[in-house]
């Protein structure tokens, strides 16, 4: 058996599709799994080793109209059996049904981000009711009557040289440190640079621990915001060198706790088993939060008002664009986050 999954983005999404490929391995250990994906992101499945071939829809130096033929030749060459897409838009159900698999399966109308998506699939699958975005995407399996559940993500990584380099800047290979993330894809999920900065400070000042900043490096404002971060430190901070998205899964695996909001890096993290303190304000972390006990969640008191009137129209997912006349990560304080800290971290060194 011959099957195709269709994630394409986001980084976060992506990881919490993994599940699937494992479970389907778990199922079916003698079928080919392929998977499609935009190539910013292809690095990070290269990593996952039950996944066969990643095949890459193209987004820079090319036209986007050679990309999808490109894409379009590639698959068609595969003779699959079955083709998943787990994204729920008609970009990614075209990629799908592209694939000219026997079976081309969607989810149900609820569960698509764009509701013309459907008309692509020849099968729909009802993942019932599940809070957790990685139990929704599991759900798409109900069409194999896989009923697995299991978050399961298996990185293979490799020790790198920014790891010792990171190491090098703090002064010894034996010092442990704190990941800081203070950048998102949408700025509304962005904590304030300076609470940051002053949530390293404490935890130097309380733990005895440098804290290192990761940031994009192919993003101004991502590098803006990381110097902001350890400007306002007291020395506390020092920022991460330019790193690959293989380089930063190595990275984080290497700290002993990772404090950011609700975006890419953090579900990296969460996957890899490196304790997390997420911030979160317009998405809900039952949706797409970490789900270990170990982890930490801070959130704005009273919830964000944006997500709440999103809910209230029937929506889900992460709000946007701020609708509010106060943002709700400003409710979120140092000290709430510093005292997440604490607790993840008793936690870390009791079962050091």
């Amino acid at each position: 058996m011959r099957v195709l999954i269709v994630r394409l983005s986001s980084l976060g999404d992506v990881v919490h599709t993994i599940p699937v490929a494992v479970a389907i391995r778990r199922h079916y250990p003698d079928a080919v799994i392929d998977w499609v994906v935009d190539e910013a992101i292809a690095p990070l499945l290269a990593m996952v080793p039950v996944i066969d071939n990643v095949l890459v829809l193209r987004s820079k130096n090319v036209s986007t109209i050679s990309a999808w033929f490109r894409l379009r030749r590639e698959l068609q060459l595969c003779n699959y059996d079955i083709a998943f897409d787990v994204q729920g838009l008609v970009k990614s159900a075209v990629v799908a049904r592209f694939s000219g698999a026997t079976r081309v399966i969607g989810f149900s109308k609820p569960f698509l981000r764009e509701p013309w998506a459907k008309w692509l699939y020849r099968e729909e699958a009802d993942p019932g009711s599940p809070i957790h975005v990685v139990e929704r995407n599991l759900g798409i399996l109900t069409a194999l009557n896989i009923k697995d559940r299991s978050y399961t993500f298996p990185f293979e990584l490799v020790d790198i040289a920014v790891v010792d380099e990171i190491h090098a800047r703090l002064g010894g290979r034996n010092n442990p440190f704190v990941l800081l993330n203070p950048n998102a894809a949408w700025v509304n999920k962005c904590w304030p640079a300076e609470s940051f900065g002053a949530v390293a400070a404490y935890i130097r000042d309380r733990h005895g621990l440098r804290t290192v900043v990761v940031w994009n490096s192919s993003s101004k404002e991502d590098e803006a915001r990381m110097h902001s971060v350890v400007a306002s430190s007291d020395g506390a901070a020092v920022s991460a060198p330019p790193t690959t998205l293989v380089e930063l899964a190595s990275v984080i695996k290497a700290g002993v706790l990772f404090i950011s909001g609700d975006t890419g890096p953090l579900h990296v993290a969460v996957a890899l088993g490196t304790p997390v303190v997420g911030i979160y304000g317009p998405s809900n972390p039952e949706r797409n939060g970490p789900w270990s006990s170990r982890d930490e969640v801070v959130s704005a008191s009273g919830g964000c008002q944006c997500l709440k009137r999103y809910r209230n129209r029937g929506a889900v997912g992460v709000v946007r664009r701020c609708e509010n006349s106060t943002w709700c990560l400003e409710d979120v304080t140092v000290r709430d986050v510093c005292v997440a800290v604490d607790r993840s971290l008793s936690g870390v060194f009791a079962d050091a």
